[in-house]
């Protein structure tokens, strides 16, 4: 069960290149055309934008983390200043020390290594400034490109559940676990 007994407030971080921060409304065609991408809607089916209204209605409810529940980073070029991707972290739980992960990569940013720079960023703000023990995330089995990027982050994989998500497509897949201790190491650091 979720507690989340305070608020989280919205900060902006900057790793290298690029600025993370809450999402505004001057997202919502990225956040459209991000959320049409075959990739997304298959193992992204929330819906946060597909259409104009919805985006519309997804960045102003995370322009604030929903009230400080829930952050949602905007990952940007700091020069370009398009959303290129986001990071969320939902499931906060202060009693347990905990909180699970998940990412996206606009189809224009893939392969710059992106996810593996914004995941490790928010994974260490979520270790510093809200003191969480333990970080975890979960994907389809199928989805190889976030299995990577849980890795290349310093996510051990934990285990698979069975039929545990309804995807996209309609169907049930299999997922794995990937979790992160705040003492746990990352590759190539």
């Amino acid at each position: 069960m979720e507690t989340l007994d305070r608020v989280v407030e919205p900060t902006e971080i900057v790793a290298g290149r690029y600025q993370l921060r809450p999402p505004s409304l001057r997202d919502v065609p990225d956040m459209m055309e991000m959320s049409r991408d075959p990739d997304v809607a298959l193992w992204n089916p929330i819906d946060s934008g597909a259409d104009e209204e919805t985006a519309h209605a997804w960045a102003v409810r995370y322009a604030d983390w929903d009230g400080g529940r829930s952050p949602v980073f905007g990952v940007y070029e700091a020069v370009e200043g398009r959303l290129l991707g986001l990071v969320s972290l939902h499931k906060i739980d202060f009693d347990l020390s905990s909180g699970e992960l998940g990412y996206r990569v606009a189809p224009r940013a893939r392969g710059r290594g992106i996810a593996t720079t914004a995941l490790r960023t928010v994974s260490d703000w979520a270790f510093g400034a809200l003191e969480l023990t333990r970080l975890q995330l979960i994907h389809a089995v199928e989805n190889a490109a976030s299995c990577r990027v849980a890795e290349k982050s310093g996510f051990l994989p934990e285990g698979t559940t069975r039929s545990s998500y309804r995807y996209g497509d309609g169907e049930l897949h299999d997922e794995h676990i990937h979790g992160r201790l705040v003492g746990d190491p990352v590759p190539g650091r």
